[in-house]
């Protein structure tokens, strides 16, 4: 890191790790150099700042839903609960399925990557995702932090799992099939028809045409973040609340 500006700013980072991982200094106290990532460097940087600089607020995703998903993402980072650092989705299930509610941040690269449509469950609401439930077969959304894990081929086609990170949230998205894939009712032809998309069965389902590009893009082990104001969650949510 040549510029001094970026020096500056790992120094603040590895004083924010000294405090927090004492482990980082030795027992004598004498400082340790070690590289910082690009991507801590850059979440050193107030959240507020990072989401005016990469246009958010005018790409429609609301600064709630940005300032907790980097907040999740800092502490599952540092938790070792993710392994690719450098690129978060994010589901604002505040608003309107009629409107593109899903993004996919490159935090390296500082841009929007994707931005499109994506469905709640049928049994989360109608237009909007007011239920949530981990339960099997409520066919409901579950909010909350995910870890992105392999592809398969199913009924759906080409997909990704998905591994639920709040217990008593989302964890059973294993047992309740939960996963990313693309579906003919996530388009604009069927918010034409009925003025919001069609719902699927609890999963994030995405437009047929940005399965492959996305998923391709997010797997093996970013995070996504499910949104949602809903009390319930905010209230017992640990990475939330912590």
């Amino acid at each position: 890191m040549k510029n001094p500006i970026f020096r500056k700013l790992g120094l603040l980072v590895l004083i924010f790790l000294g405090i927090h991982f004492p482990l980082l200094f030795a027992k004598t106290g004498e400082f340790k150099m070690v590289e910082v990532p690009a991507k801590l460097i850059s979440l050193s940087e107030s959240y507020s700042n990072a989401y005016n600089k990469m246009g958010l607020e005018a790409a429609g995703l609301s600064k709630r839903a940005f300032e907790s998903a980097m907040k999740g993402f800092q502490k599952l980072s540092e938790a070792g609960k993710i392994s690719n650092n450098h690129i978060i989705t994010i589901a604002d299930f505040t608003k309107s399925s009629a409107l593109k509610r899903l993004f996919v941040v490159d935090l390296d690269q500082e841009k929007i990557l994707f931005k499109t449509y994506v469905a709640h469950g049928q049994g989360s609401g109608e237009e909007f995702a007011r239920r949530f439930s981990n339960i099997p077969e409520s066919f409901q959304s579950s909010p909350g932090f995910y870890r992105t894990s392999s592809t398969y081929s199913g009924k759906h086609g080409f997909s990704l799992k998905l591994d639920g990170l709040e217990p008593g949230i989302n964890d059973k998205a294993e047992e309740r099939a939960i996963v990313m894939h693309g579906a003919d009712y996530v388009s604009e032809k069927f918010i034409r028809s009925h003025g919001y998309l069609g719902r699927s069965w609890g999963c994030p389902a995405i437009p047929e045409s940005l399965k492959k590009p996305i998923i391709n893009t997010i797997k093996d082990g970013s995070l996504l973040f499910i949104y949602s104001e809903n009390k319930a969650y905010l209230n017992k949510s640990k990475i939330i609340r912590g």
